[in-house]
């Protein structure tokens, strides 16, 4: 198993004088296919998103990135939480029911992000587990965030995933990890893409709930 570890991350391919490995291609993909995935609100989500957190720990590991890859971790465990909430949430016509945010939901979000990232920061910059640590913390919190608001249908971590992309475009290019930076552009898009749909999905099904009380 280790040696099939180190062949993966070792070898791969040239793009413009930059070696991507293996690992980074099929996990970047997997977790690109995710974004898609979401979008359309299949279960299948959340497999693909295990297959990815495994690859690209060992990606952010040999990178010296500390939080990138502890967050592929709790990706993994949050996985597990996604896949059983959406299953809980499944409608046999619009898929798995989404919502937007109530306000106490919306602080909750804010208050997680900016409180997570700080201790976080810290946490890496005594370990010397980084050396970009508040970028790094950002990503990790912000993913988190994300994962855990994805998994209970709200809208908004849409949004989140954009403040993410933000920070980790410019974090993966000066990691050398330019196919992984390539990869956060093309999440931007998806990401606002998902953010309309569920927006509207949202809205149809509110609508839905709405006609039944009323009749």
């Amino acid at each position: 198993m280790q040696a099939i570890a180190e062949w993966v991350l070792d070898n791969g391919f040239t793009v413009l004088g930059q070696k991507i490995s293996w690992a980074e291609l099929i996990g970047q993909l997997c977790a690109l296919a995710v974004v898609f995935l979401a979008q359309r609100r299949t279960l299948a989500t959340w497999p693909v998103q295990v297959s990815a957190t495994v690859l690209l720990f060992a990606v952010y590991a040999s990178a010296h990135l500390g939080g990138l890859a502890v967050r592929q971790v709790i990706i993994l465990l949050i996985s597990f939480y996604g896949w059983w909430a959406w299953n809980r949430r499944s409608d046999p016509v619009y898929g798995v029911v989404v919502r937007k945010a109530g306000a106490v939901e919306r602080l909750v979000l804010i208050a997680a992000l900016a409180l997570g990232t700080a201790a976080f920061a810290m946490l890496l910059s005594a370990l010397d587990a980084s050396w970009a640590p508040w970028p790094d913390a950002w990503i990790f919190i912000g993913t988190l965030v994300a994962f855990w608001a994805q998994g209970r249908g709200l809208v908004e971590f849409w949004l989140v995933w954009l403040a993410v992309d933000a920070v980790g475009v410019p974090l993966q290019i000066a990691s050398g990890l330019y196919f992984s930076a390539a990869i956060y552009v093309v999440f931007a898009a998806l990401v606002i893409h998902g953010w309309w749909s569920w927006n509207r999905t949202a809205r149809v099904q509110r609508t839905r709930e709405s006609a039944a009380v009323a009749g």
